[in-house]
């Protein structure tokens, strides 16, 4: 009898885009991009400065629609919701799909209530111990509560930048998104603050899926499963990201990675 062929197995997807158009008033930022994001995996957006990758990734929490003159046009979809449907709650879908910015950007508060915002609006907490408890544990999930569970009250202005990009992740992962997306997280940070981020986001992925822009081809290569190239508003391909570094399909890619063009 014939032996069985393996089955492999179909990544779930998290976030598809199909023919995602971006313009800036009359400008094209993005061209027809259509890309699947694995749940439960980091996907690295690459490419050249000025290229649409954060273009795109403010497309899957619609912060693009803060931006004035900015039009979407094309499908994205969270799981079976088209995030661009006219019923969708956009404060709602912002839960689900959180953000971590470029520059550390902690309320003017005490940590405890940076952390705690999030879910106080959304509803989350029953009680203060519970309240208490979702703060704690997303702090321990950011990596952080050992350095400050005894300074709650601090302001989170005080703390370092790279503690401060913790807090923020801390912030984001409060009210239980299933989506986290981080613009260039640590493009402000030094090298030891940048290593812990990276080994906190390799920590995240197993609950979250991570998307994560990056002007670091290394960092890329680090942290992510799978990587997306973008290059004059159009994504050129997109793999396994051990694929995409060491064996691209198109002379684009090879060019970037090889630092010929950036």
């Amino acid at each position: 009898m014939a032996k069985a062929e393996p089955r492999t197995v179909e990544a779930e997807i998290k976030l598809s885009a199909k023919n995602v158009d971006v313009f800036y008033g009359e400008k094209q930022a993005l061209r027809k991009v259509s890309l699947d994001i694995p749940a439960r995996s980091v996907t690295a957006l690459i490419g050249p400065s000025g290229c649409g990758k954060s273009t795109f990734l403010r497309c899957l929490n619609r912060m693009n629609d803060t931006i004035r003159d900015c039009r979407v046009t094309g499908e994205i979809r969270l799981d079976d919701l088209d995030i661009y449907a006219s019923k969708v709650d956009v404060v709602q879908l912002r839960a689900r799909v959180g953000m971590v910015f470029q520059k550390p950007n902690p309320f003017p508060k005490s940590i405890y209530e940076n952390v705690a915002y999030g879910p106080r609006i959304h509803g989350l907490a029953e009680t203060r111990e519970h309240l208490d408890h979702i703060v704690e544990t997303a702090l321990q999930q950011a990596g952080l509560w050992k350095e400050v569970g005894n300074r709650l009250n601090d302001s989170g202005t005080s703390l370092s930048g790279g503690q401060q990009q913790r807090l923020c992740i801390a912030r984001a992962i409060a009210v239980a998104p299933e989506v986290i997306l981080m613009d260039e997280p640590c493009s402000a940070l030094d090298p030891i603050a940048t290593a812990h981020i990276e080994e906190l986001i390799d920590e995240l992925r197993q609950q979250y899926t991570i998307v994560i822009v990056t002007h670091s081809m290394q960092q890329a290569a680090r942290v992510s499963q799978k990587t997306a190239f973008f290059h004059l508003g159009n994504l050129v391909e997109t793999d396994d990201t051990k694929v995409i570094f060491t064996n691209p399909k198109d002379e684009r890619t090879m060019g970037y990675i090889t630092g010929r063009f950036g």
